[in-house]
């Protein structure tokens, strides 16, 4: 194809194109309507003569002007050809300078416009208008210069209804496979897909045929329902088709029930709720323990008895794509449980004592929970809970432990606590001496031991004293006077008198004393030195 504008061609006019050229030339006013923006050229003209397409490209019903550049200054006339000839039956206007004549050719539809400096308008364009149009100059000295332009036409696709068919609307999931067309046979365009005016995701389940216009989906799933947009585009205009959306089959899924909870107190209200999702929506069915009951998708019971503990199974089906699914509950009846009691051997006890504390229950596949002071009773090391939580221990007691005790036994629909329990832990001594009642009794027994070898060691010590005197007493008769006799037998009812008084120790130091001065009576050349006598 020939480009928007090309250079001219210039040569010697024949005399039978020049005659024609002139005799088709005729008065001509374009409309005052229309604007046209005219180049000058230099008076020294050098640029060739071209032809310019504005647009190069437009949709129907749009305006085009073939704009000349560079016409020479010579001109006396010149004619416009529709293609690449310039034969009289293709001619569409011409003009004389001299005369200011226009005149229209064969080839003129009513809708060109022919302006004086050779640019030539078409209006409300037509997809035929398409292709190359021709200007055949005429220069004084019958010189001849052609140039050659051309615009192309689209179809205005605004203005184009075009839809989107498919193959099967109600697809199955994961069964049946989708293809989609879209309905346009318009030339000289392509196709874009958009999903949820989205462009198309890649996908090895989405497949384009190699002009775009059908697009396939394998395996179709509930996410693949759309819409589904189809647009058209050229070079200038583009159009989207009115969108598609898919009504994919699928389901059931498992159902789900609810409320989640599976026990209930005796004579409350069981009210069910069973729900799956489906397209289209599911039928539901409620069995109990195998027995059909009733369809439908809610289940009730005014007040719950013990017999009505079982499992209660709900089961959707989806007639369309002939599949169902069931879920099954199982739901317990509880009665309500009794007051619990604690059992002790003594609620008062000593530091350092065992205690063992039972919560009392006569009900079953309960929980047993302990309190101290109104609060969850913290565990510690001392503390140990029999299996079931029954029985609490604490070993060894110490007196933080005083306080108020109860227990609460719970099922999954009530609870009920014991009376309170005052536990009273009292001080203990020997706990807080530092030394274990053994270790107090060893002491005793040995101070006791020590005591007994004392009073052995002074009684011995007595008896051998006691008989040295009695010596020294038999030699002293022979020497003094019957006066001091007496006086030593006077003496010695006082000495005993004075130790069984006062003790072991002060009866030896009278003795001590008594003896050193007998030694001073009986060696008078040494008074005056001391003497010792020891025991």
């Amino acid at each position: 194809m020939v480009p928007p504008s090309a250079p001219s061609h210039r040569g010697s006019v024949p005399w039978k194109g020049l005659l024609l050229a002139v005799s088709l030339i005729t008065f001509w006013t374009p409309p005052t309507t229309t604007q046209l923006t005219v180049k000058s050229v230099p008076a020294n003209r050098t640029a060739p003569l071209t032809v310019e397409s504005a647009p190069a490209n437009a949709a129907e019903g749009e305006d085009v002007l073939l704009l000349v550049h560079n016409r020479p200054e010579n001109t006396i006339g010149f004619s416009w050809f529709k293609g690449e000839s310039v034969e009289s039956a293709h001619q569409i206007a011409g003009y004389e300078i001299a005369t200011q004549q226009t005149t229209t050719g064969p080839a003129h539809s009513g809708r060109e416009t022919l302006y004086t400096n050779g640019s030539l308008l078409f209006q409300n364009v037509r997809k035929n208008d398409t292709g190359f149009y021709t200007l055949h100059v005429i220069k004084s000295g019958l010189q001849i210069e052609t140039v050659i332009g051309q615009f192309h036409v689209f179809e205005d696709l605004s203005k184009v209804n075009f839809t989107i068919t498919s193959n099967n609307s109600s697809p199955v999931e994961h069964s049946d496979t989708v293809v989609l067309t879209c309905d346009s046979k318009i030339q000289d365009t392509t196709y874009l897909w958009f999903i949820n005016n989205h462009s198309l995701p890649g996908s090895a389940r989405l497949e384009l045929s190699k002009d775009n216009r059908t697009l396939t989906l394998f395996h179709v799933t509930r996410n693949d329902t759309g819409p589904y947009e189809c647009e058209v585009q050229n070079l200038v205009s583009a159009h989207r088709s009115d969108p598609l959306t898919l009504n994919v089959l699928y389901g059931p899924d498992a159902p789900t029930i609810s409320p989640p909870d599976s026990y209930y107190l005796e004579g409350a209200a069981l009210n069910l709720s069973c729900q799956a999702a489906s397209n289209p929506p599911a039928q539901y069915f409620w069995f109990f323990n195998g027995e059909l009951q009733q369809s439908t998708q809610m289940f009730f019971i005014a007040s719950l008895a013990m017999n009505n503990s079982g499992n209660y199974t709900c089961l959707a089906n989806n007639s369309d794509t002939g599949l169902n699914n069931h879920t099954v509950k199982t739901i317990q009846a509880l009665e309500p449980v009794t007051k619990p009691s604690i059992q002790t051997y003594n609620i008062t006890v000593t530091e350092n004592d065992v205690v063992n504390l039972t919560c009392l229950t006569n009900d079953i596949g309960v929980s047993i929970l302990w309190f101290f002071n109104q609060l969850s009773l913290p565990l510690t090391e001392r503390m140990k809970l029999s299996q079931g939580n029954s029985t609490l221990t604490i070993k060894p007691i110490r007196r933080e432990d005083t306080g108020d005790y109860h227990c609460m036994v719970t099922n999954p629909v009530s609870f009920n606590k014991s009376d309170t329990l005052k536990l009273v832990v009292k001080y203990n001594p020997e706990l807080h001496s530092g030394l274990s009642a053994g270790a107090i009794a060893g002491i005793v027994i040995g101070v006791l031991a020590g005591v007994a070898l004392i009073a052995a060691l002074v009684y011995f010590l007595y008896l051998r004293k006691t008989g040295g005197a009695s010596d020294h007493h038999q030699l002293s008769e022979q020497k003094p006077s019957a006066s001091n006799n007496s006086q030593d037998h006077s003496d010695n009812p006082p000495n005993k008198l004075y130790s069984l008084r006062s003790g072991p120790a002060a009866y030896l130091k009278a003795k001590l004393k008594k003896s050193n001065e007998i030694t001073n009576e009986k060696h008078p050349a040494q008074k005056g030195t001391r003497s010792f006598s020891f025991l």
